[in-house]
């Protein structure tokens, strides 16, 4: 949470410790050991903007009605050089405290100060987290689950940047095994096919139309002259052309998503490194692995799985979950990031226990992979969904979703909610220009706000700041509701990076553009009183600059002018 924040509920229980004690002196309360009490902000803020159960709390201690403490507490307490002006007894013994002015006018002056920087937080303590994301199959185009995975995964990496994590985003390139295999065959098929061969694709290889297009262009550069050398000969020359084409697509488009990863690493490296082979022999060695029907067998149950599994087949090639536990610990003990976290599609949810048990067995603390389960997207449109793409006919991959809507709105809509909840996206909405669209609405209450000051100048008045003075004059309740929802951002911050939930962001940016509506409809601006205008432009600057940095976390443009 912010500074202030801190320090206003530091100031808060330090005057109900310094009460208890000085009635204690007076004789109103008996002697005893001050124990512990809550400090929480109520839902409903009519009565107070905190509330303090330290009279109920302490009922026992002193052998005492809770409304006799809280009145003994309130007899006593002095809230002079805080940022507390008021404070009242409620109920059965809570006793409810209000903000003095000076609490307001700090927070802005501390956003003004902050400027782009307001929101960030160190809790994080420079402990390096590495998120990979999206990682989509080499062989083919990212499908709309990718879409999504990216606006999370990206998102996510930059929350945890303002937390105050080292942060860094991968992209896992499965160039190997049988998708692989599949793909060379796919290849093999259509460049054979191209020079009049009959063969026919089998039901279960790849039949898009980027295969076909990458045999004729291998075709046109080497002409018939693989036909004549050997099928792994031929299919290794076609992977090797096709898949680093693939990978530069995905690159490519990923960026006009503007996402960029600091590290592309490719699965083939952990088989040319003998890494996928080390950590079956350290798991060997550690005494978790056995032999049954020429298979190798991880212990699994040993640390909670519903059975154990398969790591060397009787073939001797190793299953699938290998390279990833080879690439798992390559991320927490080779390369020593303190977290790693993956961002996955909900049909992985029996995949990670199974990797977790092996990283326990390799000494590896199972905690510090942390993985973010994501359920499916629909595409919406009249209500049903929708699979096809209105404008190519084509079925909707990434690339075709970002003809369908702006940037903007994809990356809004997918972190609108909660990873682990499913994701339906109006296409239509997505585009509206009303305040039914969310994006545009956050992007709206942002180009007011420039609006406000550029017809401001028209009429000769130039915001040149606000003095603490100033500051002090905004006492409505739509200003304070405002500002006290600014002092938040810090905390929700905190609260998303420690929930791995970037979809906080994307409802703290509606909830601030609603908030601000509220204020500009019930607080104008173009008035006589100089200094309550001053005051009132420098809220508006303030939520200006706190909406334009939410946006720039979910890297959603803030415009100055729709």
């Amino acid at each position: 949470m912010s500074m202030l924040v801190k320090t206003a509920e530091k100031q808060l229980a330090d005057c109900v410790k310094a009460a208890v004690k000085k009635a204690m002196e007076a004789g109103t309360l008996p002697q005893a050991e001050i124990g512990a009490f809550h400090i929480e902000v109520p839902a409903d803020r009519k009565n107070g903007d905190y509330s303090t159960n330290a009279a109920m709390a302490h009922a026992r201690t002193f052998r005492m009605a809770p409304a006799k403490i809280a009145q003994a507490i309130i007899d006593n307490i002095s809230l002079e050089g805080t940022y507390f002006g008021k404070c009242e007894a409620a109920g059965p013994g809570f006793l409810n405290f209000t903000l003095a002015p000076a609490f307001y006018a700090d927070v802005l002056c501390d956003v003004a100060q902050k400027k782009e920087r307001y929101g960030h937080s160190d809790i994080g303590a420079g402990k390096s987290a590495l998120v990979e994301f999206v990682s989509a199959n080499p062989t083919g185009p990212m499908h709309v689950g990718n879409a999504r995975g990216g606006a999370l995964g990206d998102t996510l990496a930059e929350l945890l940047i303002w937390a105050g994590y080292r942060t860094e985003r991968e992209f896992y390139i499965n160039d190997g095994g049988n998708q692989i295999e599949k793909f060379g065959l796919s290849l093999d098929i259509r460049y054979r096919q191209h020079f009049g061969d009959p063969v026919e694709m089998p039901e279960d290889s790849y039949h898009g139309q980027d295969i076909i297009d990458h045999a004729a262009k291998f075709a046109e550069l080497y002409g018939d002259s693989y036909l004549s050398v050997s099928e792994a000969e031929r299919r290794k020359a076609l992977v090797d052309y096709a898949l680093p084409l693939n990978i530069a697509g995905l690159e490519r488009d990923l960026k006009k998503y503007h996402i960029e990863y600091d590290t592309w690493f490719k699965e083939s490296t952990l088989h040319d490194s003998g890494a996928a082979k080390q950590v079956v022999e350290l798991l060997t060695e550690r005494g978790y692995t056995y032999e049954q029907d020429g298979a190798l067998w991880f212990k699994a149950e040993q640390f909670g799985c519903d059975k154990d599994f398969v790591l060397r087949r009787s073939n001797g090639f190793f299953t699938y979950i290998v390279p990833d536990i080879a690439y798992h610990y390559n991320k927490l003990c080779i390369r020593n990031f303190d977290i790693a976290i993956d961002v996955l599609g909900a049909d992985h949810h029996g995949y990670v226990p199974r990797l977790k048990a092996t990283l326990q067995a390799l000494g590896v603390d199972p905690d510090r992979l942390k993985v973010v389960l994501m359920q499916m997207v629909n595409l919406m449109q009249d209500g049903k969904p929708v699979k096809l793409s209105k404008r190519s006919g084509k079925a909707i991959t990434l690339v075709t979703l970002l003809e369908e809507m702006p940037i903007d709105a994809a990356r809004f809509f997918f972190n609108l909610r909660e990873a682990n909840t499913h994701c339906d996206i109006d296409l239509e909405l997505a585009v509206e220009q009303s305040a039914q669209n969310p994006v545009y609405y956050c992007q709206y209450a942002h180009a007011r706000i420039c609006s406000i000051f550029k017809k401001m100048e028209e009429k000769g008045v130039k915001f040149e700041g606000c003095t603490a003075q100033q500051a002090l004059l905004l006492t409505a309740d739509e200003e304070k509701e405002l500002i006290r929802y600014i002092s938040t951002l810090t905390s929700e911050v905190e609260t998303a990076a420690k929930q791995l939930d970037p979809s906080r962001l994307t409802r703290y940016a509606i909830e601030l553009s609603t908030l601000f509506h509220k204020f500009y409809n019930a607080c104008r601006c173009d008035i006589a009183d100089k200094d309550l205008q001053a005051a009132r432009l420098f809220l508006c600057d303030c939520t200006r600059q706190v909406l334009a940095n939410v946006l720039g976390l979910l890297k959603v443009s803030a415009p100055e002018a729709m």
